[in-house]
């Protein structure tokens, strides 16, 4: 390494330019350590919002030199301009304690700031470098002025906290600029509220207030304060090593509001964008890293596995074989898996396997395209073809949302845009769950992304068809033309023999035209597609009773109440259905009341009577002169309304003794469950949980 012994303060910035460009080679996912071209920059420091500090799954790092090594000294007066090496894009050292300001202008700045800082409600900052206020070239408080330079720092300010432009002064105001006093921890990604009350990330400005981190180190303090754009680097490499994404971000923003041009901070600014899991923006940078530097090895491989990630294989291969460099054997390894399993799952889409597309799907998402919306959307049609339509429905939910990038917007995906396949699944699963609506908005959305897709052309065809039939068949229905309506619903099924919402209602037409055997039928193909459609249960259980089907008719009233436990209307279908059924089977039946009041027993035959009715009936054993009776009475009479299938019994064993010794009761508040004239369970003095887990458990 050599050193060319010229202090910084006696170089001009286009000759920095000149002489440093590049940084050390680091692995895809920690900041760059590469030198920062000092060109004049053009903006303050811009910011953008995140979605939290939540590192993304799948960021890995491996082994590579610190922000430290071979970085700046953070020294004053040691400043001194490493040399590239031959080699192209291979440097041998770094940037060591550039600044723009000689010693002398140095001290000066720090002896203003520090004047500055003694003011009441001020607190000096223990790095000796606190962050300056400059308007035009003056700090403000302060006779000495700053060096004349071409460089805006990020978060210049003028009074009224607006940015400065180059070499313009602040007028109209004669308010002097504070500084905030740091005296109150914020938190992590600390805000302050300025002037305008606006939130702001930490090392924004806001109405004169300079924003800093709360708990922040030297390093990110000197960096605030500083016009060094390799000291903010560094502060952001720090904050990215921790986890702090969010405040890495604000700081490599900083970086790149001094060096626009710079390769290193795009990519360092990737690096903390795809820890906070928004890819397309990291790729974005990188893609800017590699206009401005075409060699830059770094920023290729991390856009190499940004394009991975999002299963867009060769683009993701293009950047790992670029002219000059070495694949990653890893990277390379994992590009590999997920090339093979989209080829299977492709030719698995091809024929409609959709039991091995969705296997290969989950195999390319576990080897590496785990944020690929195309996999996950295709796993989604699979499961609709699968006919598992819930899950479908909630795997659309799950695929990773991110904004178009217009870089990708000519990929396929099976000979489809991907943009366009991911509306052309939700079009699919739209309309098998009866929102036929969102379902034409979605294929027509499809329809603009790639109108020259024949699958797509048609998909949106078959749509469109389907609505307008199952509208059709909705407003005949609403006139009482049901024979018309069933003809309507017929005809969206010659389109889509997979439409369960459409078979549900012509089922719906059967039953009001009494034909209750076709009824039946239709509602057996609704659940065939989808299982635990609950109308087309409701509408076969109806119709299976209006044929004395009885049996069949309970069976899926119990299913119902299953899953509907608070619908008293499921539950006295259901209740009747079993009285239907014992009486169908010769049983003898003898209380047909459903629901109402706690019924009160004194002999013993009503009692046997009671508990032999279809259904489950609870028996509250219990005495007047018991206080815990008392108590746990309102509860029943709360349990009798909310459970009506159940009967609600009630023996007072002190003016019932016959009833209390054939049940062997002892002890009050005693409760018995009978379910079709067998006892099921018994609980003495049990808690309200227990009482109403119980009744819940097998009125069920």
């Amino acid at each position: 390494m050599s050193h060319s012994g010229k202090p910084i303060s006696d170089l001009g910035f286009d000759s920095l330019t000149d002489q440093f460009r590049g940084g050390l080679s680091c692995d895809n996912n920690k900041p760059d350590f590469k030198e920062l071209d000092l060109g004049s920059p053009v903006s303050p420091l811009r910011t953008r919002g995140s979605r939290g500090g939540v590192a993304a799954s799948g960021l890995t790092t491996t082994s590579s030199s610190s922000s430290s090594s071979g970085s700046v000294s953070g020294k004053a007066g040691n400043n001194r301009v490493i040399k590239r090496s031959e080699g192209g894009n291979n440097y041998s050292g770094e940037l060591s304690g550039s600044s723009e300001t000689s010693p002398t202008a140095s001290e000066s700045l720090r002896s203003a700031s520090a004047s500055r800082n003694s003011k009441p409600g001020h607190r000096r900052s223990n790095s000796g470098s606190s962050p300056l206020i400059y308007s035009g070239g003056t700090v403000i408080g302060s006779s000495v002025t700053s060096p004349t330079v071409n460089v805006l720092p990020s978060g210049n300010i003028c009074p009224s906290g607006k940015v400065l432009k180059t070499g313009m002064a602040c007028r109209g105001s004669t308010r002097s600029d504070v500084l905030g006093s740091g005296t109150v921890n914020y938190g992590h990604g600390s805000i302050m509220r300025g002037a305008g009350g606006g939130k702001l990330g930490a090392g924004e400005v806001n109405g004169g207030n300079v924003i800093q981190f709360a708990g922040e180190s030297a390093m990110v303090k000197r960096a605030m304060g500083t016009l060094d754009p390799e000291e903010v680097k560094r502060a952001g490499n720090e904050e990215y090593k921790r986890g702090h994404f969010v405040e890495a971000l604000c700081l490599y923003d900083r970086a790149i509001a001094i060096s626009p041009e710079n390769a290193a901070c795009r990519s360092n600014r990737a690096a903390a964008l795809t820890g906070l899991g928004r890819l397309i923006e990291a790729m974005r940078e990188c893609e800017e890293a590699v206009r401005l530097d075409p060699g830059y090895g770094r920023a290729h491989q991390r856009l190499a596995s940004l394009h991975l990630r999002l299963g867009q294989v060769e683009n993701a291969r293009r950047h790992l074989y670029y002219p000059g460099q070495h694949p990653d054997p890893a990277e390379l390894q994992k590009l590999q898996a997920v090339e093979k399993h989209l080829i299977r799952c492709a030719d698995a889409w091809k024929i409609g396997d959709w039991k091995s597309a969705l296997r290969e799907s989950d195999a390319a998402i576990a080897s590496g395209a785990e944020s690929s919306p195309q996999l996950f959307a295709c796993r989604a049609e699979a499961l609709l073809k699968l006919h598992n339509l819930e899950d479908a429905d909630s795997g659309l939910s799950n695929i990773p949302k991110f904004e178009p990038s217009p870089s990708c917007s000519q990929i396929k995906f099976f000979g489809m845009l991907s943009e366009a396949y991911l509306f052309f699944v939700r079009a699919q699963v739209e309309m098998a769950l009866g929102r036929f609506e969102n379902a034409v908005a979605a294929a027509e959305k499809a329809g603009q992304i790639d109108p020259c897709n024949i699958e797509v052309a048609v998909m949106l065809n078959k749509v469109r068809l389907v609505a307008r039939a199952r509208t059709r068949g909705n407003d005949l229905f609403k006139s009482g033309k049901f024979d018309e309506a069933c003809l309507a619903y017929g005809e969206g099924l010659k389109f889509d023999l997979s439409n369960s919402v459409l078979y549900c209602n012509r089922a719906a037409c059967w039953s009001k035209l009494g034909q209750w055997e076709r009824s039946v039928e239709d509602c057996n193909q609704a659940l065939r597609i989808r299982p635990n459609y609950t109308k087309a249960l409701l509408r076969r259980a109806a119709s299976n009773g209006k044929i004395e089907r009885w049996a069949e008719s309970v069976r899926d009233y119990e299913v119902l109440r299953r899953e509907l436990p608070g619908d008293n209307e499921v539950a006295e279908s259901l209740f009747h259905a079993q009285v239907a059924l014992k009486k169908s089977r010769g049983e003898e039946v003898y209380n047909m009341k459903f629901g109402g009041e706690v019924e009160e027993v004194s002999g013993l035959d009503q009692f046997r009577a009671a508990i032999s009715s279809p259904g489950v009936s609870l028996v509250h054993f219990k005495a007047i002169s018991n206080p815990q009776c008392e108590q746990i009475s309102p509860f029943v009479n709360t349990l009798c309304v909310r459970y009506p299938s159940v009967n609600f019994l009630k023996v007072d064993v002190e003016e019932s003794p016959a009833v209390a010794k054939a049940e062997n009761i002892r002890i009050v508040p005693t409760f018995k469950i009978y379910k079709n004239g067998g006892r099921v369970k018994e609980m003495i003095c049990p808690s309200h949980q227990v009482l109403e887990y119980s009744v819940r458990h097998y009125s069920l």
